[in-house]
């Protein structure tokens, strides 16, 4: 007996290829923002993206884990060029935003299926795409306040570059 639908199975690996391109993504903000000398968003970005790659191996882990063969899919080269910071997070939002959506579809899948080993995985995800929302919809709210004020984006700067890197989710 399969311990996942085949259709369960394959949407999980997708999943798995949109973590890691989300963590590519994030590496890439970073990567424009210290070019641009935006040293604590970068930061903040560097710590989002190795998040988001623990995302992905935690669902890797759980493939392994229901004894199935991990799969992994191509992912895009992510974009490299925004035209402001501002851009850059607002970007991360949208992402953000993006994920949440596919984890719903996902979530949905399984429910239909009854693969509720998955579902129960699953719920983790739904309540961290909670908080990465809100946390970059935060961030992009102090953005739009502070427009260009060269002082305000220095310390919002500053304050992103004080962001702690945060304990990885267990192995699933």
């Amino acid at each position: 007996m399969l311990a996942m639908t085949p259709s369960v199975l394959d949407a999980i690996s997708k999943q798995i290829a949109n973590e890691f391109a989300a963590s590519f993504s994030y590496l890439s903000m970073a990567g424009w923002c210290e070019h641009h000398k935006f040293m604590g968003c970068g930061h903040w970005l560097r710590l989002q993206s190795a998040e988001e790659h623990g995302h992905g191996l935690k669902l890797f882990n759980f493939v392994l884990a229901r004894n199935h063969q991990v799969r992994l899919a191509p992912i895009a080269q992510p974009t490299s060029d925004f035209g402001s910071v501002n851009e850059v997070f607002e970007r991360a939002l949208a992402q953000e935003q993006e994920v949440s959506r596919q984890i719903d579809a996902l979530y949905e899948l399984a429910f239909r299926e009854k693969v509720f080993a998955a579902m129960a995985e699953l719920q983790w995800f739904i309540t961290e795409q909670v908080e990465e929302e809100k946390t970059v919809r935060e961030i992009v709210g102090k953005f739009q306040m502070v427009k260009d004020d060269p002082a305000s984006l220095l310390d919002l700067d500053r304050e992103l570059g004080g962001r702690a890197a945060e304990a990885k989710p267990s192995a699933g």
